[in-house]
């Protein structure tokens, strides 16, 4: 397009297509990069990484799925380019700009377009349904944020529950289990037996006392014997062994 007549008329009417289409190439690069950084900075936050050896990992995959995704992006845009020049500023061939005492006519001609009350009608009509839709899409976007959160939601909870259903229909659950009845019913025969020889050892200790006590007693009264004591004396030993 340099040198060419659609340049020269272009410039005449101080317009710059080359300058358009560089800015918008501009503008792609920055959208890309912000959004790029924007994710790695999620990530990292996401994964809770940020200052390890992971971080790094995590910065080297985004920034190679950017450089991909920028390459292709590139060439796209380069053929976008080289259409807009060739198709979209490029003038007719014969096309020129008309002479300066026909500029009030036609300036007149369009004055009289734009004032047309037909023409301003269909543009309030046209504003009223792109309100319409706008308000549309947004309501369309609650309702598809609200449906993706509550999908969300579900597939976190089928997940708890196939996990719970795994943890109890896994074989070493019930090992465990079968292991803690076992553990029991020994624990259960241990307290039996302890419980049996405590009560073996408070007799034994009964019956020594109560042997102790006649020893006791009948080196004290070796005349009297067992027969011959009085009653307050057996009242006595009685009391002893009590």
């Amino acid at each position: 397009m340099e040198g060419s007549e659609s340049e020269a008329i272009f410039d005449s009417l101080n317009l710059n297509p080359q300058l358009f289409i560089n800015e918008t190439l501009n503008t792609v690069d920055d959208l890309l990069n912000d959004a790029f950084d924007f994710y790695l900075r999620e990530a990292s936050t996401l994964l809770k990484i940020e200052g390890t050896d992971r971080s790094r990992d995590l910065t080297k995959g985004v920034n190679y799925i950017r450089n991909m995704i920028q390459s292709s992006l590139d060439k796209r845009l380069a053929m976008w380019e080289k259409y807009c020049l060739r198709h979209c500023f490029t003038v007719p061939e014969g096309f020129s700009l008309p002479k300066n005492d026909e500029l009030p006519g036609c300036c007149s001609m369009v004055q009289d377009t734009l004032s047309d009350p037909n023409v301003d009608a269909e543009l309030d009509s046209l504003r009223d349904k792109l309100t319409l839709v706008g308000e549309e899409s947004d309501k369309l976007n609650s309702e598809l944020k609200e449906l993706e959160r509550q999908s969300a939601s579900s597939g976190h909870c089928t997940g708890l529950i196939s996990e719970a259903l795994q943890f109890y229909e896994d074989t070493s659950v019930h090992d465990m289990f079968q292991e803690m009845v076992q553990t029991a019913t020994e624990l259960r025969v241990k307290m039996q037996k302890l419980k049996t020889r405590q009560v073996e050892g408070m007799e034994h200790a009964r019956a020594k006392r109560v042997y102790n006590s006649l020893t006791d007693y009948f080196t004290v009264n070796q005349e009297k014997g067992l027969s011959n004591a009085k009653l307050d004396d057996l009242q006595e030993f009685l009391a002893e062994l009590k």
